[in-house]
């Protein structure tokens, strides 16, 4: 076999890289080399690949180290039974690829993750090496988030921790049923433990910062995880429920969403199609609610069909519950509760803050609202204004038909 030159293993392993998602930069700590040290910054401007909460765009270097893999996990590309063409950097040539894609302004950091070569420890080793590499013999300050893998020495993960960013640990499936059956080389349990030290490490080093200003930093944007939808039987209740568990034992900054994509020469055991793409997102706004929007697990799911246990395709989530609790509206906006507010359809994070705060001077009326909002016809069933009561709306058994959006609205968040 011909030996391939960067560009080529640039062009197999970028595009080997695509089916992870969890790659978002939000959260990290702000460093640049405006004061002539070091090279690298997370705060500039460049070709987008992600998206900051406050919506500036994040430009990553995203790769793999290497698509081989001595696992063989049924739904990946890269399992080693797959016919695809292989191709690996070295820890040098990723440090070199990423000064040279900053210095042209192409990025701002790198996401690097890998199959497994040789051994789990022997890959974390190398991917390890780039981020020290990176910081200590170029002193890069731009974003780093690196893909531990859950069974490497405990100590290489902290290393991980040191270096980068953000580090991310994939529970790849909702169930430790599915997990067995489409990855039975990976063991849940030690997925968590290893989430769980992380978890650990990020509390100590965040606890010896505030004692001493000069305590090392462990991944002070936290870490994520990412879970793959449709390739087994877990409902999106099951999904929203894993989720949540992770939030909470494990403090994650976040959990991505991944709608599985069938591949060449795919396992028997794997679906001949992929889920809806709508699926996916209906799971990042169900996420949304519980991060932002103060849901209880219990009432995201909910919102799922009591019978399959999916959430509605042709209706956000926060729509759903508000339909099949019919009985906790109409909300008065005058009066109600911040978490009542924030149930009602239509109204975002910022549009309730805003209520609250001009509600102490005056009352408000429909047309106040309306103002803090894209559209004002889809809450008008569920709110008591001071010159607004929906006293017909009130008593529609169905009101699906008036409030869904159209088709071309259904990307939206909470419109």
């Amino acid at each position: 076999m011909a030996q391939l030159d960067t560009r080529q293993k640039l062009a197999i392993l970028a595009d080997a890289a695509k089916y992870d998602a969890s790659c978002a930069s939000s959260g990290t700590a702000k460093r640049n080399s405006r004061d002539g040290k070091g090279i690298g910054s997370t705060e500039g401007m460049g070709i987008c690949h992600a998206y900051a909460p406050d919506g500036r765009c994040i430009s990553l270097l995203k790769i793999l180290l290497t698509n081989s893999c001595i696992f063989d996990c049924h739904y990946c590309i890269n399992r080693k039974s797959s016919n695809v063409r292989r191709a690996r950097f070295t820890a040098q040539e990723v440090v070199n690829l990423t000064l040279s894609f900053y210095r042209r302004n192409y990025i701002e950091g790198l996401f690097l993750s890998s199959g497994i070569i040789g051994s789990s420890n022997y890959t974390m080793e190398q991917i390890v090496e780039v981020a020290r590499s990176l910081r200590e013999d170029h002193d890069f300050r731009g974003y780093i988030h690196l893909k531990t893998i859950p069974d490497a020495d405990p100590e290489l993960v902290h290393q991980a921790g040191v270096h980068a960013d953000r580090v991310s640990i994939n529970v790849e499936l909702p169930t430790v049923g599915g997990l067995k059956r489409l990855a039975p080389e990976k063991s849940a349990p030690q997925i968590e433990g290893a989430m769980k030290d992380v978890a650990h490490a990020i509390a100590d080093g965040r606890d010896a910062r505030k004692r001493y200003k000069s305590a090392p930093k462990f991944a002070p944007a936290g870490q994520s995880t990412q879970m793959i939808v449709g390739a087994d039987a877990a409902t999106d209740s099951d999904i929203v429920g894993k989720a949540a568990t992770l939030y909470d034992r494990f403090g994650l900054r976040r959990v991505y969403y991944s709608a599985f994509s069938p591949i060449p020469e795919a396992s028997a055991v794997l679906p001949l199609q992929r889920p809806p793409l709508m699926r996916e997102h209906r799971l990042y706004q169900s996420d949304w609610l519980m991060r932002f929007y103060d849901y209880r697990p219990d009432e995201v799911r909910a919102a799922a069909d009591d019978a399959t246990g999916m959430l509605p395709l042709d209706i956000d989530p926060k729509l759903a519950w508000a339909l099949k609790f019919r009985g906790r509206f109409p909300v008065d906006v005058n009066r109600a509760p911040r978490e009542m507010l924030l149930r009602v359809p239509g109204l975002g994070v910022k549009a309730v803050n805003s209520i609250l705060t001009a509600r102490r001077w005056r009352r408000l009326t429909l047309a106040d609202i309306g103002r803090l909002t894209v559209s004002i016809a889809k809450m008008r069933p569920f709110i008591v204004a001071d010159d607004w009561r929906p006293v017909v709306l009130a008593d529609r058994a169905e009101l699906r038909p008036i409030v869904a959006p159209k088709k071309a609205d259904q990307m939206e968040l909470f419109g």
